[in-house]
């Protein structure tokens, strides 16, 4: 079968001129000229929920597939990327801090990088009203893998929970903080509920993959058209292993 870009974005917006952790941004001008450049190849753009029916055999891939997510929930999704989405008739999925909402990203300061504001419930509801699928990004933004027991089901059932009562609809797909799986993490994920999990792998999404460890294509401050283009049609072969998620002990 042909596989789905899903693409990684974080922060759009106005920016000074980054040199470190670059893919954290993108400026709202180049995330525009990428938006036009999906619509002018006809990409066909999938929420997540069509993802994972695509990778199940369940429907088949449009041509050009691509779903578009964004880590974090920041505000300035709403600002700058939201308007564009709309205006190539686009959805995308925003991954959201859930224990975080509507206070700010302060893992970024141990980057040395500004802080920034997350969206607050009223802000995800109007999104989610837009037609913008919601996740969860876990419940406090902290590496997974090593967890735990209790305090990984914090995470993603306690992530799963909030989001669901703040939405009042069900959320089955996730988003690992920092990219921090291991087998036993998506093994817990599945148990929480999760339909997907994504990742920081990069290749392009095919059902040879775990439906609860999906790669993504991360777009950096970097990426003009032709570096976009080269992510969207040609970085296809994963950069590192895909996780195989461990076995249930409760099954024989």
């Amino acid at each position: 079968m042909s596989g789905i870009s899903i693409l990684m974005y974080h922060q759009v917006g106005d920016f000074r001129r980054i040199q470190t952790h670059r893919a954290v941004y993108c400026q709202q001008r180049r995330f525009a000229a990428q938006m036009a450049l999906l619509k002018r190849l006809r990409c066909s753009v999938l929420t997540m929920d069509q993802v994972q029916a695509c990778l199940a055999g369940a429907r088949p891939v449009p041509p050009r597939a691509v779903a578009i997510t964004f880590d974090d929930g920041y505000e300035n999704f709403y600002a700058f990327a939201l308007p564009w989405l709309q205006r190539f008739g686009f959805t995308a999925t925003v991954y959201v801090v859930a224990g975080l909402v509507g206070r700010s990203a302060h893992w970024l300061q141990t980057d040395g990088l500004p802080d920034a504001l997350l969206m607050d419930a009223p802000r995800l509801r109007e999104i989610r009203r837009a037609g913008i699928q919601v996740g969860s990004h876990a419940l406090n933004h902290v590496p997974l893998a090593g967890l735990s027991g209790p305090a990984l089901d914090c995470e993603l059932s306690g992530s799963r929970r909030l989001l669901e009562d703040l939405l009042g609809e069900p959320v089955t797909h996730l988003c690992y903080p920092y990219g921090s799986h291991d087998p036993v993490v998506v093994a817990a994920a599945a148990g929480a509920g999760y339909a997907t999990g994504v990742t920081c792998l990069r290749a392009r999404a095919t059902s040879a993959f775990d439906p609860l460890a999906l790669p993504r294509k991360a777009i950096s401050f970097g990426d003009d058209r032709l570096g976009f283009l080269w992510k969207l049609l040609v970085k296809h072969r994963p950069k590192g292993s895909a996780v195989v998620r461990a076995p249930d002990r409760g099954k024989s």
